[in-house]
């Protein structure tokens, strides 16, 4: 199961982490968020080395904002405290297992 991340645990889960991490940016009611949520739970059950999470722009406005979130879904991939990759719209699993490979 995907972590879920908020303003509370973001900076220590994911900015603070040290391994790369996948977030992904939705909400409820965007129809390709929910075509993305079947392969982003399972790159967070298959995740060895890296670690997976979403974001609820409604209810996580000010992170949405933060990182010029302006459509979903978005995937973010970050290393070290900072955006290494990104991406918009609906991706198959390969490419996003291969955004946080290279990460």
């Amino acid at each position: 199961m995907a972590n879920t991340f908020t303003t509370a645990n973001f900076n220590e889960e994911v900015l603070q982490s040290d391994i790369p991490v996948l977030v992904d940016f939705w909400a409820s009611w965007c129809m390709p968020c929910k075509m993305l949520t079947p392969v982003i739970e399972e790159l967070a059950e298959e995740a060895e080395g890296y670690k997976v999470g979403k974001v609820n722009v409604d209810e996580e406005p000010e992170l949405a904002r933060q990182y010029n979130v302006m459509s979903i879904p978005t995937v973010l991939v970050f290393k070290g405290g900072q955006v290494v990759k990104q991406s918009v719209g609906v991706q198959p699993k390969e490419a996003l297992e291969d955004m946080v490979r290279m990460a």
